[in-house]
């Protein structure tokens, strides 16, 4: 069966000839529209991403100059560049040709026209439209890529020392191919930082590819990350090159490289040492060119010592090191973070801009955020979707009144101050879900709604 592919827009004022294009092209085009008026040019290609217009060149009556043709073809070109134009016309004039072609016209087709050329040319105008359309995408990319390289640490939010010196470290270690192990707990931001390091290197043109080794059974992982061929095992029905293959060129980052068994780092060490891998099923070595970004939050130097990761692997991947600090450490940034993801939200979510009360601020500050800037942008979001105010207020975020997450806070035994406490902590285990925490609890929905308004929760 021929694979249809590429939309078709038909401009003639004869039916028949409209007609016959149609039926003519109906094996090559996914879409064939037609209209008889060029007026409506303009909406067509507005509504709907054409690849090819078929346009005639006469539509008044006794006209056979082409100038009307001349005029939508000189529109369509400085308003649609990527759609490919062929004029079709019953008048084979050398010159009007010549005209069309210089003003951006792709082909000429003289009525009546032979079936295969009128095919074959619309088949070769599609393609061209697709060449113009891949290479405006990646001007897109490029000009993207610049205008981000201009701000490399756009997504990592923070004013404060310990971020600040972060940002000198990917600046000095951005511009090398030296490998790079980012260390933090998790949530802090190690992925961002892998990306910034790759937005402002000399492989910023080329691609980022991140890979959870963690998560990658045994069994998978030389197939996920060094590919394999046609039946090197039982469900590989087809060719698959690996992450390494694919990121050969740009900048591969392998998170959490501290879950990964011993036999799979001796596999990953040879990879690294050689530059080369070997696809499952081959005999054939390809060469490998990959910046390395690793990360962990676990300690590596530790693990080493203890047998349960390879010193001589860690030696490779870590080169330069970054750590990260934890939230709890940097509590001067949370301000600035709070803001950055009420805006986001309330963007996301189409919410008019929550105000953001010093006392809630405050608040905020003195939790200890064990999932670091990933718990925070949750419990942010939660917020923005449930807010039923035009502020944040404490009490939306279900945090006991102290930094520590567990344990009985209050110098008494108040019977309300026990209710109140136990109703917050509940509802934080539960990221306030109603039914969980309720039945835990052991009252009823409705009871714990009650206990919300009686501690203005």
């Amino acid at each position: 069966m021929i694979q249809k592919s590429g939309k078709l827009l038909i401009v003639d004022d004869d039916e028949y000839v409209r007609l016959s294009l149609k039926v003519l092209l109906d094996d090559s085009f996914s879409l064939i529209d037609n209209i008889p008026n060029p007026e409506l040019i303009p909406s067509k290609l507005s509504s709907e991403n054409f690849d090819v217009v078929l346009l005639d060149m006469n539509f008044t009556p006794g006209d056979i100059s082409g100038k009307e043709g001349l005029k939508w073809l000189d529109w369509i070109v400085n308003n649609f560049p990527e759609v490919s134009v062929v004029i079709i016309t019953a008048y084979a004039d050398l010159e009007l040709a010549v005209e069309a072609i210089r003003l951006g016209a792709m082909d000429f087709v003289v009525k009546p026209w032979q079936n295969e050329k009128m095919i074959a040319t619309a088949n070769a105008a599609y393609q061209l439209s697709q060449s113009r359309k891949e290479l405006s995408s990646m001007h897109q990319r490029q000009r993207a890529l610049g205008r981000i390289s201009s701000l490399p640490f756009e997504e990592i939010i923070g004013r404060s020392a310990q971020i600040r010196k972060v940002f000198e470290a990917i600046t000095k270690v951005a511009p090398t191919d030296a490998n790079v192990l980012i260390l933090g707990e998790n949530g802090t931001g190690k992925e961002l930082v892998a990306r910034a390091i790759h937005r402002i290197s000399p492989r910023n043109g080329n691609v980022f590819i991140t890979v959870d080794v963690g998560a990658i059974p045994e069994s998978l992982f030389e197939s996920e990350l060094f590919g394999h061929q046609r039946g090197a095992f039982t469900d590989a029905k087809e060719e698959r090159i690996g992450r390494f293959e694919a990121a050969s060129g740009g900048t591969l980052f392998l998170d959490e490289i501290g879950n990964l068994t011993p036999t799979l780092q001796a596999k990953l060490l040879s990879a690294i040492q050689n530059r080369k891998i070997t696809r499952l099923g081959s005999n054939r070595s390809i060469d490998i060119d990959v910046r390395l970004i690793c990360a962990t939050n676990g300690d590596l130097t530790k693990m080493s010592q203890e047998g349960a990761f390879r010193q001589d692997l860690l030696y490779r991947i870590n080169t330069v090191e970054i750590t990260l600090p934890p939230l709890r450490e940097r509590l001067e940034d949370i301000p600035l973070l709070i803001s950055h993801f009420v805006l986001l939200f309330c963007k996301k979510y189409n919410r008019p801009n929550l105000k953001i009360p010093d006392h809630v601020i405050k608040k905020l500050q003195k939790y200890h955020w064990p999932g670091n800037i990933r718990e925070l942008k949750h419990a942010i979001e939660r917020v923005v979707i449930l807010s039923d105010s035009d502020g944040l207020r404490a009490t939306d975020f279900l945090f006991s009144e102290t930094d520590k997450p567990q344990g009985f806070p209050l110098d008494d035994f108040n019977i309300d101050k026990l209710e109140h406490w136990a109703i917050v902590e509940c509802m934080r285990k539960h990221q306030g879900n109603v039914s969980k925490a309720a039945a835990e609890l052991g009252i009823t929905r409705g009871a714990l709604y009650r206990r919300f308004e009686k501690y203005g929760l």
